[in-house]
């Protein structure tokens, strides 16, 4: 009985690397990665990513799949820190008390 839980345990970890990879299948990953995902979501999902990849026990063509999963969701969170940090400037710029203040 325990070794019907240990394969089934198996079938569920190749099923998730599976779902994992299933929505990269399009020819751009990066219009596959949801255009609304909140930083946190795409670091969340990243990580994942990573640790699939780290783990190995994948085919090629999944690693591949994965890795371009990985590659847009970086893009993602990228765009969200280049936007953070936008907004972060323009607010220092515009603060009485930002760094050109201090220079004076």
């Amino acid at each position: 009985m325990a070794k019907a839980k240990t394969d089934g345990a198996a079938d569920a970890e190749q099923g998730a690397a599976a779902g994992a990879a299933a929505p990269v299948e399009s020819a751009d990953p990066v219009k596959s990665v949801d255009s609304t995902l909140g930083y946190e979501q795409a670091r969340d999902e990243l990580i994942e990513v990573v640790r699939s990849l780290e783990a190995g026990g994948t085919t090629l063509e999944e690693s591949l799949a994965l890795w371009e999963r990985g590659e847009a969701l970086a893009k993602v969170c990228r765009r969200w820190l280049d936007g953070a940090r936008a907004r972060l400037d323009a607010a220092l710029a515009e603060s009485p008390d930002g760094p050109e203040a201090e220079r004076a």
